[in-house]
């Protein structure tokens, strides 16, 4: 029997990752404030190598901060352990037990053929209705809880494709569709100032370090990021669906057989409704937690009606919904049963709630090292390039950075630096505060890059590869359409001189 090819890339991935880690101890310098630099940098390397080339299992690796960051003096154990049971995972486990209820009660179907019937039947034109969708969502909730609700409305489409079509055929447009989820959730959260955590940390690090400026409005904002989500989400249709994934156009359905399959299913059931329910209700209650600035007036939150509703976020209303689930009868076969029980944990994802994990325990690595912040300090070899090389620089650090930790902690650490570096060398901070914070949130490549890369991931439609590939061309593209709007339009919107 000939060799397996792809059993001699993993070989060569696990000793091409320890290598690596190696040469980056190697090769770091360890500054004297921050000694534990050099090794955070070979574990972040080992990991994104053996992430990417899946050299071992991907929870495997996940769980090397667990060893790793301890045994370096980077974090105690109780640290690095808390980042495995993080708020966010909480939020996807309990999005993930209501995504199984729909599919056990057949309420995934009957959604699937709906949005089918409206989105139109030819494959480009679902994953551009799966991109609008989202990223018309994320502009106002986490883009972690546009995912998850995203997740199971997507499985269901594509479970219905593979039906009629067979699993094969249907893969590209099965891959798009979780791609589309993955991307447009990150990418219309950039259109609002409230849309995505590192938006709000610019503004305050904005807010603080110039408290003589005129703030950055939610309308000034939406002038300038919208444009950039549109023309976005209109390069990312182009990269899934004509680029890395061309999509068979003659598998397109016809409307009259969906909307006969639409009629046998029949009216909608009472355990559809209760299911139903439950989940419009998590999507409201996740919108409207917080208050939400719209410049000339504030939508306000309902954490603020009660002092133990300001305790609770949205990993708790999550589990919240799931738990009524499990309490809530439903009928089958003249019997009576729970719509949840306890075979549905057979069927959640452990391993990417452990991807999860390692991606957070990284991102913890990475701040308390001083690893982010040493990098950040490199900046000042960029000082005589042109203005928009500056911005281009910046960018595609933090673009690539944000693959290995946390966006919010990439623009916590480095817009400061990026605000002080400006005022120093004669820049207008907003002309590279703004695209930087926008680079911090596309990180494409990795599942642990955006937490809505880890849920499409956990969908088993694609492999790491596959989203590394197309990734790594969707963040370039994303770094170009910052540096032309920013360099562009971003002074024309908020009225400053281009450097």
């Amino acid at each position: 029997m000939p060799p397996d090819p792809r059993a001699r890339f993993r070989t060569w991935g696990r000793y091409g990752g320890l290598a690596a880690a190696l040469l980056a101890w190697w090769l770091v310098d360890a500054p004297a404030e921050h000694p534990r630099v050099p090794l955070m940098a070979a574990v972040a390397t080992l990991m994104a190598v053996w992430w990417i080339t899946e050299a071992v299992p991907l929870a495997a690796t996940s769980l090397i901060p667990l060893v790793m960051l301890p045994l370096g003096g980077v974090l105690t154990t109780g640290e690095v352990t808390r980042a495995y049971f993080d708020s966010t995972i909480l939020l996807y486990f309990g999005g993930f037990l209501i995504a199984l209820a729909m599919e056990r009660w057949d309420l995934h179907r009957r959604i699937a053929l709906s949005i089918i019937v409206r989105f139109g039947t030819k494959p480009d034109a679902l994953v551009l209705g799966f991109l609008v969708a989202t990223g018309a969502i994320s502009m106002w909730i986490s883009n972690t809880a546009t995912a998850v609700m995203m997740l199971p409305i997507g499985l269901a489409v594509i479970a219905q494709l593979e039906t009629n079509f067979g699993r094969e055929r249907a893969r590209p447009i099965a891959v798009g569709i979780m791609l589309a989820i993955a991307y447009a959730a990150s990418i219309g959260g950039c259109a609002t100032l409230i849309g995505t955590p590192t938006n709000l940390a610019f503004r305050k690090i904005y807010e603080t370090s110039f408290p003589a400026a005129a703030p950055v409005t939610f309308g000034a904002w939406v002038v300038f990021g919208l444009p950039f989500m549109l023309l976005l989400l209109a390069a990312t249709w182009f990269v899934l669906t004509r680029v890395c994934w061309r999509v068979d156009r003659d598998l397109t359905i016809d409307h009259d057989v969906i909307r006969r399959e639409l009629a046998a299913l029949g009216p909608i059931r009472r355990e559809e409704r209760i299911i139903l329910t439950v989940f419009t209700t998590a999507a409201l209650l996740w919108v409207f937690r917080e208050d939400m600035p719209l410049g000339w007036f504030t939508i306000h939150g309902w954490s603020d009606l009660a002092p133990a509703f300001q305790r609770v976020d949205d990993g708790t209303v999550s589990v919240a919904l799931a738990l009524t689930l499990f309490l809530l009868p439903g009928r089958r076969d003249g019997r009576e049963e729970p719509l949840l029980d306890g075979t549905v944990f057979r069927d959640v994802p452990w391993d990417v709630i452990l991807l999860f994990g390692g991606g957070f325990a990284l991102a913890a690595g990475f701040q308390s090292s001083g690893l982010a912040r040493h990098l950040a300090e490199q900046f000042g070899a960029i000082e005589h390039l042109p203005p928009w090389a500056v911005m281009l620089v910046l960018c595609l650090a933090l673009c690539f950075l944000t693959e290995l930790t946390s966006n919010t902690a990439v623009a916590n650490i480095f817009l400061p630096v990026i605000a002080t570096w400006s005022v120093g060398h004669g820049f207008e901070p907003l002309y590279l505060m703004i695209p930087a914070t926008l680079a911090a949130s596309m990180g494409f490549m990795l599942p642990a890059g955006t937490p809505p890369n880890a849920i499409a991931f956990g969908s088993g439609r694609f492999t790491i590869r596959e989203m590394a590939r197309t990734g790594f061309l969707l963040n370039l593209t994303a770094v170009a359409v910052i540096v032309a709007l920013g360099h562009w339009l971003l002074p024309a919107v908020l009225g400053f001189s281009r450097p």
